[in-house]
């Protein structure tokens, strides 16, 4: 039986050692594979580089004994936010000696120690190593770390939610309820550990290495790049990368067959006793989350339930950020709208959710948005801002000005908030019938706002003064829920072909009803991509990664991103610019396995998708998948590891690289 280790975070997290005095640090630990210690390791201590392309910074270096175990002493570091990691290098079978073919030896196992200071023992093995990968997928490349802020310390911690380098098990988060054994993501990350046993007894590092590369990209060169690399294209030869842990048994328990690609993926509760019907999240600066609920929280969705009056905030690892999460400010059912404003405001859109059953009259609170500050103290009065005749708001973002656009999604019209001064709100209302059921929208490179039209088969285009300038059609938008808008001054939308938004006189059981037999891909499920001319090509995206789409998102490399409201499922899109995506493929196109998307049993019924700044993609499982109209709330987010070119947040507009 092989063994396992790793680091524990949580946020902010603790690494380093103990100290001797005088400004030296010590750390100390062991390295394995599985149970068996690795003797004649090369052990360094780094410190990973503060932007991309800065080379890691060696501080220390040592070699294991034959029990595995080291020791190294290093100088205190004066950046509190300095990312530090341990490598241990080896060759085939812990031997020491690296293979004639390799300058560098092919065996590189790893655990990441984060930011601040720490005490007690570090192991390394297959499992730190797996979490290491996948966490800073997006911040690896030729077996070196590097990264901006907050993406880069942040991912260390998260990588903590996977491994735990002082007991050598999976982590708690990992191990336990809401994940563990209620999906299939331990499985997974302990197969994926199995697979690397096998190069460290000297077995598959060729085929290991041959298998993870990326088409048209060098191979890796050692263990700890190859998982980076199936991290950022887990679809990729998913099957014969299953079958190199054919007969190897170090960690339990594990898959049985092949996934169809190789993710991660977390689910997040917070408190345990607070999301209910999470609608959609946005990232502060830091990259705490913060998320927008339908329903107030009730374990039995038996129970009938109103609307929620709660703000979540999570930080970078699920857990709540102290004093989270918020109250007051006229919160009440907030649905599809979450946004942060450029002075880092949060604002929420009302739009009413509540379950049957309860008593409140909810016409009487569906009419105003909320605000609160960077710290969670509401700045809007109780009954919420309700200037500039909003109803039923869904969508809001803010733009680079800090103007706040609301869809309204049971009014017809667009409340645009200049500078963030309800006092100042103007509805927009186009003429005739050409939005109906406003629901998603964004604002693109030139500041000009998109409002999806679900009733109409529409997306609105607005100046960035409000004036309505056209009504986009064809294209095969059809029911479209979310929009989002990519660097290049294009956006796109998620086509729900069967879903109808539950406003004007639609409600959430008519949505319940009219989808609750569909158990294969809609006809008209698609993704249309417009241009900034409003023009679009002749047919939508289709896949069967598409399954009821209704959030979108757009990654720090342009590719496009979509959650489903059934098929359990996610989907990526290659994007405009296609050297962000494998050779061969073309705009609109899917990354994501055709057949399946990047399916996973953590995910429900999901709304929303966003990119935080680790490249980490957050969805909400915003109802369950039997969703009992008294509390059909879902009580996750589900947090895909390392997937997604990271994006600079807030996101405001088009989406920034970090």
């Amino acid at each position: 039986m092989l063994a396992s280790f790793v680091v524990g975070a949580s946020y902010p997290e603790a690494g380093g050692g103990s100290s001797p005095g005088h400004g030296t640090l010590i750390e100390h630990g062991v390295v394995r594979s599985g149970s068996r210690p690795v003797a004649a390791a090369e052990v360094t201590l780094l410190q990973a580089g503060d932007r991309p392309g800065a080379g890691a910074r060696p501080l220390a270096r040592t070699r294991t004994d034959a029990h595995g175990r080291f020791s190294l002493s290093y100088p205190a570091r004066h950046n509190p936010d300095a990312v530090l990691y341990l490598t241990a290098d080896a060759g085939p079978a812990g031997h020491g000696q690296p293979r004639a073919t390799h300058r560098v030896r092919p065996v590189r196992l790893v655990a990441m120690l984060g930011t601040g200071r720490r005490t007690g023992k570090v192991v390394l093995n297959e499992r730190t190593t797996v979490a290491a990968g996948f966490a800073m997928a997006q911040f690896t490349r030729g077996g070196e770390v590097a990264g901006r802020s907050p993406g880069l310390k942040n991912a260390a911690a998260v990588s903590h939610n996977l491994a735990d380098i002082t007991n050598g098990a999976a982590a708690g988060m990992l191990a336990t309820a809401p994940n563990g054994s209620r999906t299939s993501t331990l499985r997974a990350f302990n197969t994926l550990a199995d697979i690397l046993t096998g190069c460290t007894a000297g077995q598959t590092c060729g085929t290991l290495f041959d298998l993870a590369g990326h088409p048209g990209a060098p191979a890796p060169r050692e263990t700890f790049q190859a998982v980076a690399d199936i991290a950022r294209l887990p679809g990729h030869h998913a099957g014969e990368l299953f079958a190199l842990a054919d007969g190897r048994s170090a960690y339990r328990p594990r898959l049985t067959t092949a996934p169809d690609a190789w993710t991660l993926a977390l689910r997040y509760v917070g408190n345990g006793q607070e999301l209910d019907g999470p609608g959609n999240v946005a990232f502060d600066a830091e990259g705490t989350a913060w998320i927008g609920n339908n329903y107030v929280f009730n374990a039995d969705p038996r129970q009938s339930v109103c609307g929620s009056r709660i703000l979540s905030r999570l930080t970078p690892t699920g857990r709540d950020v102290p004093g989270a999460p918020y109250r007051g400010g006229g919160l009440y059912g907030v649905g599809f709208g979450t946004t942060i404003d450029p002075d880092g405001h949060v604002w929420a859109a009302n739009f009413g959710f509540q379950g049957t059953g309860c008593p409140l009259d909810a016409g009487r609170l569906y009419r105003s948005v909320s605000e609160f500050t960077a710290d969670g103290r509401p700045l809007s009065p109780p009954q919420g801002w309700r200037q500039g005749d909003i109803v039923q708001p869904q969508g809001i973002v803010s733009d680079r000005a800090g103007n706040i656009w609301v869809a309204n999604c049971g009014g017809r019209s667009v409340t645009r908030i200049p500078d963030g001064n309800p006092r100042r709100a103007r509805n927009i209302a186009p003429a005739g019938d050409s939005l109906i059921k406003p629901f998603g929208v964004t604002v693109d490179t030139r500041g000009r706002a998109w409002a999806t039209g679900n009733g109409s088969d529409s997306v609105m285009l607005l100046s960035p003064q409000g004036a309505p300038l056209r009504s986009i059609t064809g294209g095969g938008i059809k029911r479209p829920m979310g929009i989002a808008a990519d660097s290049l001054g294009n956006v796109w939308v998620a086509n729900g072909g069967a879903v109808v938004a539950p406003c004007e006189g639609t409600t959430p059981a008519m949505v319940a009803e009219a989808i609750k037999d569909i158990v294969t891909r809609h006809v008209d499920a698609s993704v249309t991509m417009v241009r900034p001319d409003g023009t679009t090509p002749a047919r939508p995206f289709v896949n069967d990664g598409l399954f009821l789409p209704w959030g979108i998102a757009v990654d720090g490399n342009d590719t496009v991103w979509v959650a489903n409201f059934g098929g359990h499922r996610l989907a990526n899109l290659c994007g405009v610019r296609h050297s962000a995506c494998p050779p061969g493929l073309h705009t609109g196109d899917p990354i994501s396995p055709a057949d399946t998307g990047y399916t996973s049993d953590g995910l429900e019924r999901n709304t929303a998708v966003q990119i935080d700044p680790s490249g980490n993609v957050w969805l909400a499982n915003n109802w369950r998948d039997v969703p009992l109209q008294t509390n059909p709330g879902g009580h996750e987010m589900v947090v895909f590891i390392g997937l997604a070119a990271p994006v600079r947040t807030p996101l405001l507009g088009p989406p920034r690289h970090l």
